[in-house]
């Protein structure tokens, strides 16, 4: 199957970057390179693309598709969780910008048997990064019942995690869940009739609590925050693309977090914190898709892009 991945709103991520000529510029979610080349065609030979990704077929497939950009490239198969450590190796110290676009490629929701899709009958895996062991079996069959209630609640807010939790533990007591078309059957099952027929897929809450679970999503993202911001030069930008409100909430937060100043109790006369703000917010309310990118990618639906400058 081609790696096919739309990139979400390319232009809007491009001119909010800023881009410097002969500046250092990294994809924290490479995919298929489709942000990134856009980011080389406005390098020069001095400029630098360091891109990064869990899949390794994301980097094969994006090395090729680089390869006749002017600029220098490196593409690195790891978490962007690690964007210290990897830029530390490469003997580089702070960054003119980064871009991280949260969703899961299209490439991976497509290729069934990877089975990040509720649509489509397959194993049930999830696994953006297929040297890891856990996949979504081993949360669905081995995980307790607390812990899978935990996933739901916090990760799908799935309103009737209860109920499906009830049914994957019953069933699994006769015989384990192997695919994704037996877990959709479950949640099916799970829900009254009449959310049943609401319109679009009852499984999508659960599933995308699984998939974060299995790829640590959400930690990545807290642990990499401070750190991407930590790595910009002065006046460095930082582009986040976001798909739920887990995501955003937590960018959301840490963006107005690093860019308040005094946070003293209002009652005290004067400021003792000494708390400064190190990046100032760009676009207040999140940039999200035109209409036109709306009909043409229905993947970008969701997607909230916020950006903000290091000071």
């Amino acid at each position: 199957m081609e790696f096919k991945h739309v990139p979400i709103m390319l232009s809007e991520c491009i001119n909010n970057l800023n881009i410097s000529p002969n500046g250092i510029y990294v994809d924290c979610t490479l995919g298929g390179a489709g942000h990134s080349l856009e980011i080389a065609k406005k390098l020069n030979e001095e400029g630098l693309l360091i891109g990064i990704d869990k899949d390794k077929t994301a980097i094969e497939v994006s090395r090729e598709r680089l390869k006749n950009v002017k600029c220098k490239v490196i593409l690195i198969n790891d978490d962007f969780k690690n964007l210290k450590n990897i830029l530390y190796d490469n003997n580089i110290e702070k960054v003119n910008g980064i871009l991280a676009d949260l969703g899961v490629s299209s490439y991976q929701i497509d290729e069934v048997e990877r089975g990040f899709s509720y649509s489509k009958d397959a194993p049930l895996d999830m696994r953006m990064n297929l040297n890891q062991t856990l996949t979504a079996k081993e949360i669905v069959n081995n995980y307790s019942e607390k812990e899978l209630l935990k996933i739901l609640y916090e990760y799908g807010e799935e309103n009737f995690a209860k109920s499906i939790v009830r049914n994957i533990l019953k069933t699994r007591e006769i015989k384990p869940i192997e695919r994704t078309g037996e877990l959709v059957k479950i949640i099916e099952s799970s829900v009254p009739s009449k959310v049943l027929h609401k319109g679009g897929s009852v499984a999508k809450k659960t599933f995308q609590a699984l998939r974060i679970e299995v790829n640590g999503e959400l930690d990545s993202l807290k642990f990499a925050l401070s750190d991407m911001i930590e790595v910009l030069k002065p006046s460095g930008r930082l582009c986040i693309i976001s798909f739920h409100s887990l995501e955003d909430r937590l960018v959301k937060n840490c963006f107005t977090e690093n860019a308040t100043g005094c946070i003293c109790p209002k009652s005290f006369p004067v400021c003792v914190c000494n708390h400064k703000p190190i990046i100032k917010i760009i676009n207040k309310k999140p940039l999200t898709p035109n209409l036109e990118e709306l009909k043409q990618n229905s993947r970008s639906t969701s997607s909230k892009l916020r950006v903000i400058e290091k000071l």
